[in-house]
């Protein structure tokens, strides 16, 4: 029996799934009545961040699977609660995880206009848009992590160890 072929949808799916469960262990160690911490005044809070980066941008791949990606409905905004954030992020990656493992690839290698550039739109495959998501939930989890160290918090393992999750 031939070995099955890994194709891209599969290794998307893994890595998707393996770096959700990376976020939710960050989100999950923001210290308690820390929610509303942010480092700078023009940051946003740990709350607003955990929603427009990890949450919402679930969006963006049903967005891109629908085949257009439209930014002209104004957002819900952030639960009142932290532990809603972790909640509709567990929803959302989940329901992503469940599209993506439906669609086909005529779905996924169809191009949708997605942003490259300030004021300019491009042509993208929607599986394109999913990494890109992916990319950039992985870059916000390493701002997520400041928050917590200095929200006092400790930052758990993500690649490899840390101060507060040593590996020796």
């Amino acid at each position: 029996m031939a070995p099955k072929t890994v194709t891209e949808k599969d290794m998307f799916l893994q890595n998707f799934e393996r770096e959700c469960q990376t976020t939710l262990k960050v989100l999950n160690a923001l210290p308690e009545g820390k929610s509303e911490f942010k480092p700078h005044e023009l940051s946003r809070t740990a709350r607003q961040l955990a929603w427009e980066t990890f949450v919402r941008e679930q969006g963006l791949a049903a967005m891109a699977l629908a085949g257009k990606i439209d930014f002209s409905q104004a957002p819900p905004p952030a639960p009142a609660t932290f532990a809603e954030v972790i909640k509709a992020f567990e929803k959302a990656s989940r329901e992503t995880t469940d599209a993506v493992t439906r669609a086909g690839d005529d779905v996924l290698h169809r191009m949708v206009q997605f942003p490259v550039g300030p004021g300019k739109m491009g042509d993208l495959r929607a599986q394109d848009v999913l990494w890109a998501a992916l990319s950039d939930q992985i870059h916000h989890r390493g701002q997520f992590s400041i928050y917590l160290r200095m929200a006092g918090g400790k930052v758990p393992s993500i690649y490899g160890p840390t101060a507060d999750e040593p590996w020796m």
